[in-house]
């Protein structure tokens, strides 16, 4: 069975606290293992939570940042101690490869697993697989920074009704998944007759940025976006000026990209009551709003049964 969910493993800024870790988050996507900005203790984050470094097809850095790399390490030697077979890719701004180099090779260790550098040059496709495609954009902090997006392609949902009235049945229903049309009982059936469009899902990673156009590109029609809410809105100019985000904001995105599930992270310590987050968030955004909390799973919305154009 396909699994979608994002697994919490950290959501404190600059500093962890007693309750929260430094970033990381795991997006588990079908086949998929998409590991999120881990910053320092992720690896043992990961214990708490119940995944194994085999998880992990990709690594995605936002940018260099301490709160969002420092984990590398740790990770990159886990990934050899427990024997990972399959490439893991590592994608990260180019601008600093001199310190994914440092971060890769920290300390002396036996390494055994493959590991595969794809630099973030320019925003636009980075990956294409069986998952869609993944999509990075510059966002706006003092130093280089690129949020994500992962694009699952349109596809078509198979409807038994209509499958069993026109007598479409066993290995044939694959057969015209595949070639769009085939001949049964001497007559052409079309894919179109027995299905309606699927619009593909969408995630959306954004971290430590102002607004920017970068920002609504990747919340555009996001299934689920986990973005960052550094700051409440008292304190809106330390956000401006740090280049962040407040949690009013973040609802405000949400609102106006269409999104379905809004995860807000990447707290500040000097917040004592996360509700305020939300409830920041909340008078913007209808929908269903997550304030993140470590070591916690969530979903990703199930499908809803509509046609691409919605």
């Amino acid at each position: 069975m396909s699994v979608r969910e994002l697994v919490v493993l950290g959501t404190g800024s600059q500093v962890p606290t007693r309750t929260r870790n430094h970033n990381g988050y795991l997006l588990r996507w079908d086949g998929e293992g998409l590991l999120f900005d881990p910053g320092e203790g992720t690896q043992r984050q990961m214990l708490f939570a119940g995944v194994a470094a085999s998880s992990i097809t990709r690594i995605c850095l936002s940018h260099f940042h301490g709160d969002h790399c420092l984990g590398v390490p740790g990770i990159v030697q886990r990934l050899s101690l427990d024997g990972v077979r399959h490439p893991v890719v590592a994608h990260y701004p180019a601008s600093g490869a001199e310190y994914f180099a440092r971060l890769r090779h920290a300390s002396v260790f036996h390494e055994t697993a493959e590991l595969v550098e794809s630099p973030v040059a320019e925003p636009g496709v980075i990956a294409r697989g069986a998952f869609g495609r993944l999509v990075a954009r510059r966002l706006s902090h003092p130093v280089e920074s690129f949020g994500y997006q992962l694009v699952e392609p349109d596809s078509r949902r198979m409807l038994p009704e209509r499958l069993a009235g026109l007598g479409v049945r066993g290995p044939a229903v694959g057969r015209l998944q595949r070639e769009g049309s085939i001949e049964v009982d001497g007559r052409r059936v079309e894919l179109a007759e027995a299905s309606e469009p699927r619009r593909g899902q969408r995630f959306a990673f954004v971290m430590d940025t102002r607004l920017c156009d970068g920002v609504f590109e990747l919340a555009d029609r996001a299934d689920l976006l986990v973005i960052e809410s550094t700051f409440l809105s008292a304190d809106a100019a330390l956000a401006a000026e740090y280049g962040h985000l407040t949690a009013a904001q973040a609802g405000r995105v949400a609102a106006e990209c269409g999104v379905r599930k809004l995860v807000l992270s990447h707290f500040s310590q000097r917040y004592a009551d996360p509700e305020a987050f939300r409830a920041e968030a909340g008078e913007f955004f209808g929908g269903e709003v997550v304030v993140a909390s470590d070591v916690s799973r969530v979903a990703v919305p199930a499908r809803r049964p509509e046609s691409v154009a919605g």
